[in-house]
């Protein structure tokens, strides 16, 4: 599973994965991506797992793609990591519980809306800063994140890439309930133990139902975003803002139209 950098532990019928890189705030490379998807697509085949825990090590949950690393291996097809990540959180038919410390930034945050729960500390900030980097959203987003909280309100948090608070997500939506730091393992693995406990075909069924709706366009979706976000990864705004991301300076997109 990569090392160290992703984790994960089997216990009571959760599948606990860690993302573990907390020296970095928790930013994935490639091969975290493919340990990720390999993580679900494990719970999805064994039938003693009938939860998936998703949490970050240290203070942050995770700060998003490793630039330089994304820079230096772009996603190029299906069976890149970060595909074959975001084809299986999508998939996964199992029930996905995320516990958020800190920030969660870029897929930290949009990774949530494929979540069926979501705890997260009084701590947490959430960003999408994919508009502010010359990309596009991803996983999904352009889709789930309107039908969860309006037109004008995603538009607002995807066009403008601010940072909001875990208040604020709960108000929204996207977290089901804020909690102190201290009680956010403990809360998010109650919930997980109350889920292990269900009947699981059952809880796998409903999961299907309530995404019965929607999953075909979503996966059409996150296709169609993926070739969006790809050309986008080679225009000349993307360029200047990974650059200058690197460079610790403001972007200058003064010269494009």
């Amino acid at each position: 599973m990569n090392g160290h950098l992703i984790t994960t532990e089997l216990q009571d019928g959760i599948l606990t994965v860690q993302i573990n890189r907390p020296e970095k705030k928790n930013a994935l490379n490639t091969a975290m991506y493919g340990a990720l998807a390999d993580a679900l697509l494990r719970a999805d085949a064994e039938p003693a797992i009938r939860v998936v825990l998703l949490c970050g090590a240290g203070d942050c949950f995770t700060s998003g793609n490793d630039i330089a690393d994304f820079i230096n291996f772009p996603p190029t097809g299906p069976d890149s990591p970060v595909l074959r990540f975001l084809n299986a959180i999508t998939a996964t038919v199992k029930p996905l519980i995320a516990a958020v410390s800190g920030p969660a930034i870029g897929v930290g945050t949009t990774l949530l809306l494929h979540c069926d729960l979501v705890y997260a500390s009084d701590t947490a900030t959430f960003q999408m800063p994919f508009v502010s980097l010359g990309l596009c959203p991803e996983a999904g987003s352009t889709l789930l994140l309107p039908q969860l909280i309006g037109h004008q309100r995603a538009s607002e948090l995807l066009l403008l890439g601010n940072s909001f608070t875990a208040m604020r997500a709960e108000q929204l939506g996207i977290v089901t309930m804020m909690v102190p730091q201290a009680e956010l393992m403990q809360t998010a693995r109650c919930k997980a133990l109350q889920l292990a406990a269900q009947p699981a075909a059952a809880v796998r069924m409903t999961k299907s139902l309530l995404k019965r709706g929607t999953l075909d366009k979503l996966q059409e979706t996150g296709l169609f975003e993926i070739g969006c976000f790809l050309e986008r990864l080679s225009s000349p705004e993307a360029k200047e803002a990974l650059q200058a991301f690197m460079e610790r300076r403001k972007p200058d997109f003064s010269q494009f139209d």
